[in-house]
């Protein structure tokens, strides 16, 4: 990992609230921003933010999200997400995170993000695999 990042820098993205982005499960009059998908917007723009300062062989990994969620956003407004470096320790960065629609904050919270080498983490997840592999095979 390059040592260009320091805390207070931030990344932001305006995203269109697309159907895919809504639930479903209120019908169609009640189509708003989904949680998870919230998340995953949030996960999106720290690790996008990351590979800005990372290393040709490195990525990164979510290891933890904590976030509120009050605000319902109609599909089809825009939410503007910033994400800010709140703190730096070794390969891990924490981000304060909020979102805001045109009307109102819909969402604050963190996120925190290890920095992989890729190349480790693939031959760890395949090693794990191997493992699951051998157990499964052992059990009658």
């Amino acid at each position: 990992m390059k040592n260009t990042i320091v805390v207070g820098q931030s990344a932001t993205r305006r995203i269109e609230i697309d159907t895919p982005r809504t639930i479903d499960f209120l019908g169609e009059a009640l189509r708003v921003y989904a949680t998870p998908e919230l998340a995953r917007d949030f996960e999106i723009v720290c690790r996008d933010f990351l590979l800005g300062h990372a290393d040709a062989n490195e990525d990164s990994v979510g290891t933890g999200i904590r976030i509120s969620h009050g605000g319902a956003t109609l599909r089809g407004m825009q939410v503007e997400i910033t994400a800010t470096v709140a703190k730096i320790e070794g390969r891990l960065v924490t981000f304060d995170l909020v979102a805001n629609d045109s009307i109102e904050e819909i969402s604050r919270g963190s996120h925190s993000r290890f920095v992989v080498d890729v190349e480790k983490l693939r031959a760890k997840v395949a090693a794990k695999a191997a493992s699951l592999g051998e157990t499964q095979a052992a059990t009658p």
